[in-house]
């Protein structure tokens, strides 16, 4: 009997393509863990497109870099708005020409939905990983993000509550940050990885990863620092920064300032220094919600230029009471935060003493803290990329 002609391959037996845009450090991180999530479902895997550090380490070929989408606000996105659309237009056409399975934007909204419109309109399924918080403010982009994605996959449980209210495919997957970081984190060692003394007073500072952030941002932390050297002087301070071009900008700015001999830069380690630390001063982002999840304190700081914030709040386009992550996530105030003309070294000073000197308030804050991080634990880069497969038309692993 002569032996069955062998037929084509199954459709699962190709590479999966995977077409990417990550903004930016905390998109780079989402997207590191995704890829490499992706692979262990799927060995034969390709993924390209823009991409940081961790997510080339992962395996992802870099059109360019995630720094290169690190705007924010309205007047700093116009000042980079012709090199951001020249790039957008140069991605859809190659993405348009090498047809991945599926294109993921993670974080960036408005570079990436619509980024995602164009290619959706071109036959390429469109994933939008992480909400824009079309909650917050401008709510009316909700219908944009129905008619240019087919799924948004959402890090926290409210957003995809909200979707549902608007008939928008969306999946909350939970915080891949909730499962990188221990339930309970160990001090001891990392103090012992930093060089610090396991009895010393430690405040981290984490100016953001965005460079016109930490530019607004330096010389306020830096007379916090003062303020709380001069009534602590027990007190230490270490400032972990996302990258390289982040931590010339801090120096850079600290440069005049008395209070940089009383600062330890290091390069990275947001974590391990969240971990070793009492309590932290933070700018409003992703950092808010890795000192939640590490069980810190903290005091939030927020400031966009002037023309930014006059244009949310003359419009009155914002439509949430508080911005950082903790008090949204608990849907009152948890933690201080300050914004605009308000963050100021005796501001965040005052609030971070009246936050840590009341040990039954820590205990609290720490109760609620670990309430969320066991919400936002539910394997979120695993469930992102089995969300990714089936929208790719890939058969999802079997238990």
């Amino acid at each position: 009997m002569s032996a069955a002609p062998v037929g084509p391959a199954a459709p699962d037996a190709a590479p999966l393509r995977i077409g990417i845009v990550a903004g930016e450090h905390s998109g780079d991180q989402l997207g590191a863990a995704l890829i490499a999530a992706l692979r262990e479902r799927v060995p034969a895997l390709e993924c390209f497109g823009i991409a940081g550090p961790k997510m080339v380490a992962a395996g992802c070929e870099a059109w360019a870099s995630a720094d290169s989408l690190g705007v924010m606000g309205l007047a700093e996105v116009l000042r980079h708005l012709p090199r951001l659309l020249r790039l957008r237009a140069e991605l859809a056409a190659r993405f348009a020409a090498a047809r991945p399975d599926v294109f993921v934007g993670i974080d960036s909204p408005e570079f990436n939905l619509t980024l995602a419109g164009r290619l959706k309109r071109a036959g390429i399924r469109c994933v939008q990983y992480v909400s824009p918080q079309v909650w917050a403010w401008r709510q009316g982009r909700v219908r944009t993000i129905a008619r240019d994605t087919d799924l948004v996959l959402c890090l926290l449980p409210f957003e995809s509550e909200f979707y549902a209210q608007h008939a928008v495919r969306a999946e909350f997957v939970g915080h891949p940050l909730a499962d990188q970081i221990p339930l309970e984190v160990d001090a001891a060692a990392a103090r012992a990885a930093l060089g610090i003394a396991p009895d010393a007073r430690l405040i981290a500072l984490l100016p953001g990863s965005r460079l016109f952030e930490v530019a607004n941002l330096a010389g306020p932390f830096a007379a916090a620092v003062g303020r709380l050297h001069e009534q602590r002087p027990e007190f230490q301070f270490i400032a972990p920064t996302a990258s390289s071009a982040v931590r010339e900008c801090f120096e850079r700015q600290l440069s005049q300032a008395p209070e940089k001999a009383l600062i330890r830069v290091v390069d990275g380690q947001a974590q391990r220094v969240l971990a070793a630390a009492d309590a932290a001063i933070v700018a409003s982002g992703t950092a808010t919600l890795e000192a939640l999840l590490s069980g810190k304190p903290m005091v939030v700081a927020y400031k966009v230029s002037w023309l930014t914030n006059f244009v949310l709040r003359t419009l009155g386009l914002v439509k949430v009471t508080y911005f950082s992550q903790p008090n949204l996530l608990a849907g009152r105030r948890l933690v201080p935060e300050f914004s605009q003309g308000a963050v100021t070294g005796e501001a965040l000073c005052s609030a971070l003493l009246a936050e840590i000197d009341d040990p039954a308030h820590v205990a609290r804050l720490r109760q609620e803290f670990a309430r969320i991080h066991g919400t936002l634990r539910r394997g979120g880069a695993g469930r992102a990329a089995e969300a990714v497969l089936e929208c790719a038309g890939r058969r999802p692993p079997q238990p």
